[in-house]
């Protein structure tokens, strides 16, 4: 048991005794004429007793002081699993009355205390009791001080980190895009503390909606026949904002490189729902944008340890319109950006070296997945749910329109949608990636939460969050999950 902890006996004042010291004792008995012997026995007997006292206060004083090291350990503890900058002395209290309840062998606590250093990397708790003795008042000690200090020191435990934020349009209502921005920036000031890079610390960002963005500088990840590479590229008068379709044959649910799969560029097409090409891709125009690269959102920021790049790509985040909600697909990049089967492929702040191999010592992989509503095909023509009436049956998406999909009901789609998500959850968690899961606001239905619940590594590491507030508490406890907290002192 790691710590530091001290006791030592506490004299009675002079004048206070209710009991005589031993010396006091041994005179009156000496000077007793009418005891003969007997006196003389006590006498003897007195160093005896003294010696048994001496033994049977110090066991109670080290079963206490036992009591006290694990209690005030586990307090420290609790006190290190908060993020930094909270008030950790009333949750570190919590902890030590649990594991140390008042009056334990009488004892009486008179000190208790938590500190952290300025950078919020250590915490330091402190208690200090006075036990009352058994048998050693014959030596004038009614009481023992006990004090003992645990050191904690907060450490992340390296890990790759997958932030898989909903971008679609439904969060713009009721703040629920800066909610999730100031949450996940929370937790990543947790992770980070005052520490603008840390070796072992590496975030990826991967915004999605009804599809995700690679980024446009990403051209060599197309098909070598794809319209955007082509002199006569059918963005114009735009270009190719970086969004791609999902890939077929199973390849939406795997982490195949592009040098085995290419993409396709995502192009929404001119139609009813989508008169172009005067284009209006503004992210203010809402539904009612128009062009090519309608409804795709900011691209992915792959994987760096930098904490300022990370904020940066938070910030970012902005609720993008139309097409639906393809959670499968943002969770199969977030999986790429973690995968060693990408290692090379990123560049920018991604070393070549990364993403590293499955099981690197100290190192693990984390996906953090986030959505405010359910997986779905949009028709922003508001036809019937069921009748797939739009143009094409919907919006166009990552797998084009829903009669593309190869489906004429919009809840049949979904159903398929929430299969492959849950392909992809398995398939990641057997590759020892751990999971977490939120969902958030109050449009997730039974069927959403359920499956968000499945998809999570444990039960625990499934969150929902039906408001703002209990959003900002999931972040944190995820950020109490991966923030391992270890006593140094």
């Amino acid at each position: 048991m790691t710590g530091h902890g001290t006791w030592r006996g506490k004299r009675r004042s002079a004048g206070s005794g209710a009991r005589p010291a031993l010396s006091g004792i041994a005179r009156r008995l000496l000077r007793a004429r009418d005891g003969g012997m007997a006196a003389l026995v006590a006498v003897a007997l007195l160093p005896m007793t003294a010696a048994v006292g001496v033994a049977v206060d110090s066991s109670l004083a080290m079963i206490t002081q036992s009591r006290l090291a694990r209690a005030l350990d586990a307090a420290a503890l609790a006190a290190g699993r908060l993020p930094r900058g909270a008030a950790v002395e009333p949750e570190a209290r919590r902890w030590f009355d649990a594991n140390f309840p008042p009056g334990f062998m009488g004892a009486t606590l008179t000190g208790f205390g938590v500190t952290t250093d300025a950078r919020g990397d250590f915490v330091t708790a402190q208690a200090s009791l006075a036990l009352p003795t058994v048998f050693l008042g014959v030596l004038d000690i009614d009481s023992i001080d006990l004090n003992r200090r645990t050191v904690v020191e907060r450490i992340n435990g390296g890990a790759e980190v997958a932030l898989i934020m909903d971008n679609t349009g439904s969060m713009r209502s009721g703040g629920k895009i800066d909610a999730m921005k100031a949450a996940a920036r929370g937790l990543v000031q947790d992770l980070y503390g005052e520490n603008e890079r840390l070796d072992d610390l590496w975030v990826s960002v991967v915004p999605y909606t009804a599809t995700v963005n690679v980024g446009a500088h990403r051209q060599d990840w197309l098909r070598l026949s794809d319209p955007a590479l082509s002199g006569e590229s059918p963005f114009h008068p735009g270009a190719w904002k970086g969004c791609v379709m999902a890939r077929g044959a199973g390849d939406d649910q795997t982490d195949t490189p592009p040098s085995a799969a290419p993409f396709e560029s995502f192009l929404y097409p001119r139609a009813d729902d989508n008169d172009w090409p005067e284009i209006d891709e503004r992210n203010d125009a809402q539904n009612n944008g128009r062009g090519p690269n309608l409804g795709c959102g900011p691209a992915i920021t792959s994987l760096t340890n930098h904490r300022d790049t990370v904020l940066a790509a938070i910030d970012e985040m902005l609720p993008w319109h139309r097409g639906g909600t393809t959670g499968n697909l943002g969770l199969a990049w977030g999986w790429r950006t973690i995968s060693p089967r990408w290692r090379g492929q990123w560049g920018g702040p991604t070393p070549e070296t990364m993403p590293l191999a499955r099981g690197t010592p100290l190192m693990e992989k984390v996906a953090i997945l986030l959505t405010d509503g359910q997986n779905q095909f949009y028709d922003w023509r508001d036809h019937d749910e069921n009748d797939g009436r739009g143009p094409g049956g919907s919006d166009f998406t990552a797998y084009g329109r829903l009669h593309d999909f190869g489906y004429g009901s919009l809840n049949d789609a979904r159903r398929e949608v929430d299969r492959r998500l849950q392909r992809i959850c398995d398939a990641m968690k057997a590759e020892d990636i751990r999971i977490f899961t939120i969902t958030f606001g109050s449009t997730p239905d039974s069927g959403t939460q359920a499956l968000y619940r499945a998809c999570a590594s444990r039960p625990e590491n499934y969150f929902h969050s039906p408001d703002n507030e209990t959003l900002a508490s999931a972040f944190g406890a995820i950020g109490r999950e991966l923030t391992r907290p270890r006593i140094v002192e």
